[in-house]
């Protein structure tokens, strides 16, 4: 199993792997059930998305992005998801150390993510792959603006 670019070909696989409405809202924050593969190519196309996928024997497990912010002097680890079949075995956190190690990579200094504060085996995953909770003032300050009170996470000083 490894960390590999995603390829757009598989997009309508992953487009494919939230089940209900929730779980697409709580996944990528849109109101789309079921979630079109082109929307998940059109990600791809966006300059500040770098794309991954967890794969073995070639076939995707696991998806997630990096936002880079060089403005902000940090990158985001978002739209994170693991193939229905697989869940429960270990491959979020495996790909979130992936997507770690790629973040790391980019010279910038903090690593973070925001996640729907309902999403309680993501919140679980994260904060064992390294994450914590940011302080409530500064969670508020990055909500405003957003549509639902995410849990923001920062990775330990990276």
């Amino acid at each position: 199993m490894r960390l590999s670019p995603f390829t757009i070909n598989h997009a309508s696989l992953v487009a494919s792997w939230p089940t209900t409405p929730t779980e697409v809202l709580m996944w990528c924050g849109l109101r789309e059930f079921p979630v079109r593969g082109r929307t998940v190519s059109a990600w791809q196309r966006d300059p500040d998305v770098t794309a991954y996928a967890l794969v073995e024997d070639e076939s995707p497990l696991a998806y997630g992005e990096l936002w880079p912010d060089t403005e902000e002097d940090e990158v985001e680890l978002a739209r994170i998801i693991v193939a229905p079949g697989v869940r429960g075995r270990g491959l979020g956190r495996r790909l979130v150390r992936g997507l770690l190690a790629e973040a790391r990579l980019t010279g910038l200094p903090e690593i973070c993510m925001r996640v729907h504060p309902q999403n309680t085996p993501a919140l679980r995953c994260y904060r064992g792959a390294g994450f914590d909770p940011v302080d409530a003032e500064e969670a508020a300050s990055w909500n405003t603006g957003q549509p639902v009170e995410y849990t923001w996470l920062r990775y330990g000083h990276a």
